[in-house]
């Protein structure tokens, strides 16, 4: 910016947009300073250098207020839990899956858990099955964004809401 730009020659864009074309650093700020604007290097692997002639207080601002409106105006994603568990019965299994199914008609992300207790770990493959029935109720509204895995004494999947 200003005084900085060090090239030997650069290519100067004025500030309404229009080519100035190729000259020294020096007569580029001599504009710069006459139109009481700053000389700002745009593209500094161009060849020359693209430098345009702009209000760079005001710029900043600009691209301040941009980047606020941008996250004002995006979705946060939760991931809401649901956890089994290994003897879960058809009626319990029917009430999770409603919860699910709430949880992922507002847009959010459903991980849903079991945690195998003593000799359940030898039997990690009904937890398994119970996982896939569950996903079977909602596989309508969801998908899996991350297969069924173990992980220590859990058993995890990451439903997502499925785009249509």
């Amino acid at each position: 910016m200003n005084g900085e730009i060090r090239d030997r020659e650069i290519r100067v864009i004025s500030e309404t947009g229009e080519m100035l074309g190729v000259m020294s650093p020096r007569e580029a700020m001599r504009l710069a300073e006459e139109a009481d604007l700053d000389l700002v290097k745009i593209s500094p692997n161009a060849v020359p250098p693209v430098c345009k002639i702009m209000d760079y207080g005001k710029f900043k601002f600009e691209q301040a207020k941009k980047e606020k409106e941008n996250r004002k105006n995006q979705k946060v994603v939760e991931i809401k839990e649901v956890q089994l568990s290994m003897t879960i019965d058809v009626g319990d299994l029917a009430v999770k899956a409603k919860q699910a199914t709430k949880f992922l008609g507002e847009g959010n992300k459903v991980k849903v858990s079991i945690r195998l207790r003593g000799r359940q770990m030898a039997h990690a493959n009904l937890g398994r099955d119970v996982m896939n029935n569950f996903y079977e109720s909602l596989k309508d509204i969801a998908v899996i964004e991350k297969p069924i895995n173990m992980e220590g004494r859990n058993i995890i999947m990451i439903l997502g809401p499925k785009k249509s």
